[in-house]
């Protein structure tokens, strides 16, 4: 029987939703979904410049898991710059400490221990809640 799925600690989300290819139409585009957690496995190892043991103990999981989520995140990120796919941000098992939400005026990122009522880029009500901590 395998072992129950582990919650990746995420540390912020992504400052985009996701790349396209240049000079392509978004709905004319096949799109690859990188997970959250696979986002964060490249940001520790490649923006970051972690080791894969200490990456995995900043996500709370095992250093055979992590390498797992890397590779899986290589592997999407090189497919869609080899078939000029597009790169959707989203979803996963992952959990977090703050609060997530995207601006729908000025479309900038913003994270806070507690709930955000206001942007805090540009102070609008328009806001989006994209995860919230367990």
């Amino acid at each position: 029987m395998p072992n129950q799925r582990r919650n990746r600690k995420i540390e912020s989300p992504p400052s985009v939703e996701g790349f396209k290819p240049y000079g392509v139409r978004m709905k004319n585009l096949q799109k690859v979904i990188l997970l959250f957690e696979e986002y964060e496995a490249i940001r520790l190892i490649d923006y970051e410049d972690l080791n894969q043991e200490e990456a995995a103990a900043k996500m709370d999981i095992s250093r055979p898991t992590f390498t797992r989520v890397y590779k899986k995140a290589r592997k999407a990120i090189a497919q869609a710059l080899v078939e000029g796919k597009a790169i959707l941000i989203e979803g996963g098992t992952y959990i977090s400490e703050n609060y997530w939400v995207r601006c729908g005026k000025c479309s900038k990122l913003g994270t806070a221990p507690a709930p955000i009522k206001n942007c805090p880029h540009c102070q609008s009500s328009e806001i989006k809640g994209i995860h919230q901590p367990k």
